[in-house]
């Protein structure tokens, strides 16, 4: 037993470093950072709680916040929806699962950059696909990035990219429901909705706390969309936009610093406030 111990710290010790380079270091150096006024990584003073209290009259980190929310409000109620969806339907059927499961996942693999370089193509008020199906069919060219439509516009990626991730979360997760369940559904009378609703959302309720939990903390992260078909203009400046240009731009280490502070306490709170809304008994196997 001794001897296993030692091979399981041998495997550990790689991650645990790792994790310690790329995670907890930079995480507790941006806490550092966030108690000094910074202009560049040398130019710094210590102002103690100044950057947090700046937080609260920062009226543009205000509009990042509801702007990083809208977006997280479409993730969540269209791409851990469809995602079910589409799990449900696929779970459903006996052949080509694993054809859907390939087809519904391949976006993931695409980087966001390169979807988001897509969609700039598609949303070209001169040249774009969209405008030239509109002005085939006899309606007006629309200013997709305009103020009113940006954001929106910007969702729809962002919201595309992990559709397939989340859906072979789902249909994993469904594939461990043992068939006794539903053979007794059917003998209650629990078919097609009902059989969705009454059985396989409570049995996988585990399964979707982790989905929502993860698409919260996604939606933070969210960057290269915005930066790459918007530059962060026209009121679609998130979070991670917002925490870019105070650090990289304005070089304010010690304020960049301080938003990366309050995107990880903002999605840890909504991801606990997430979890205790759908809190209930969930059903064993």
């Amino acid at each position: 037993m001794k001897g296993d111990r030692k091979y399981i710290w041998i495997f550990l010790f790689p991650m645990a470093a790792f994790l310690t380079v790329f995670l907890y270091y930079p995480f507790f150096k941006s806490l550092y950072f966030s108690f000094y006024r910074t202009k560049g990584f040398f130019d710094k003073k210590f102002i103690g709680w100044d950057n947090y209290e700046r937080l609260f009259s920062d009226k543009l980190l205000g509009a990042a916040t509801l702007h990083t929310l809208e977006i997280m409000l479409y993730v969540l109620v269209f791409q851990v929806g469809i995602a079910l969806l589409l799990a449900v339907m696929v779970d459903n059927i006996t052949k080509l699962k694993g054809f859907f499961r390939s087809v519904f996942f391949f976006p993931v693999v695409i980087s966001g950059t390169a979807i988001s370089l897509l969609f700039v193509l598609f949303y070209n008020y001169n040249f774009g696909l969209l405008n030239n199906v509109l002005a085939g069919l006899g309606f007006e060219k629309v200013l997709w990035l305009s103020e009113n439509n940006a954001l929106k516009a910007i969702a729809i990626p962002t919201v595309w990219h992990y559709v397939g991730f989340y859906f072979v979360l789902f249909v994993t997760a469904m594939s461990k429901i043992p068939e006794d369940y539903y053979d007794a559904g059917k003998i209650e009378g629990i078919t097609g909705f009902k059989k969705m609703v009454r059985l396989t959302i409570p049995l996988i309720l585990s399964d979707i706390k982790v989905v929502i939990t993860l698409a919260i903390t996604g939606t933070l992260k969210v960057f290269d969309f915005v930066w790459v078909i918007s530059r962060a203009q026209n009121g679609t400046d998130v979070l991670g936009t917002y925490m870019y240009k105070k650090a990289m731009v304005d070089q304010n280490f010690g304020y960049g610093s301080t938003v990366a502070i309050y995107m990880v306490v903002l999605g840890v709170v909504i991801a606990l406030v997430a979890n205790r809304l759908l809190k209930s008994e969930e059903i064993t196997y």
